[in-house]
């Protein structure tokens, strides 16, 4: 079983919340994490490379030299790939699409793999959520430091805009801090950071993405 130390928004220990075996994956598959972080990547780009080929370029279509007789090669036209300014020869085309698909049951798959993978591994802390009438830099950089997360990239996990608004303003200036819903977490990001900071009112959602296993 599996424990986790809860905080308050001064850093200080308030409590533990206990994991059961269950709900933890055994095994974490690495090529399947890695094989969504590479289709992750590939979906972020816009795949809008285009180039233009002998036939598409604005030249005159007239010979730039006479066929014999120059002791130079013959030539064509001057768009031809040759020269400067003329087509490309198998350049990016925006036939070809490189955007890759990925099931939901791989996604989550991954996110319960790197949940699991990081409570195990004790990088996992649950913050009571603070009642902040507006965003406080300052003591959101307090408490990462008085728990030595000051120079680690960590992710915040929040649950709603309503508990979660002013916490989020008040880390998104800390550098290798990051922000994001129970309902948005992305392998990418969970790859990304060495540490998790969940907040309490998300530990529902969290155990019941853990808890669904199989198709």
């Amino acid at each position: 079983m599996a424990t986790l130390k809860k905080y308050d928004f001064m850093g200080k220990e308030i409590g533990e919340e206990s994991f059961e075996d269950g709900l933890l994956l055994s095994e974490i598959n690495e090529q399947m994490v890695k094989d969504y972080i590479v289709a992750h990547c590939n979906n972020a780009r816009q795949w809008s490379a285009n180039t233009k080929t002998r036939s598409e370029v604005n030249d005159v279509k007239q010979k730039p030299q006479q066929q014999k007789g120059l002791g130079r090669a013959r030539q064509g036209f001057l768009g031809a790939p040759q020269f400067k300014g003329g087509g490309r020869v198998f350049g990016p085309r925006p036939k070809f699409n490189q955007h890759s698909k990925v099931n939901k049951k791989t996604r989550r798959l991954v996110i319960q793999s790197l949940l699991s993978e990081k409570i195990k591994a004790n990088k996992v802390r649950i913050l009571e959520v603070p009642s902040l009438n507006e965003p406080k830099t300052k003591m959101a950089f307090e408490f990462f430091k008085k728990l030595e997360l000051e120079d680690r990239k960590v992710l915040v996990i929040g649950y709603s805009v309503g508990d979660f608004s002013n916490l989020m303003k008040s880390v998104r200036n800390i550098p290798k801090k990051y922000c994001t819903f129970v309902s948005k977490m992305n392998g990418y990001e969970m790859a990304l950071c060495q540490d998790f900071v969940i907040m309490s009112s998300a530990m529902n959602g969290i155990k019941d993405i853990l808890s669904k296993k199989g198709g």
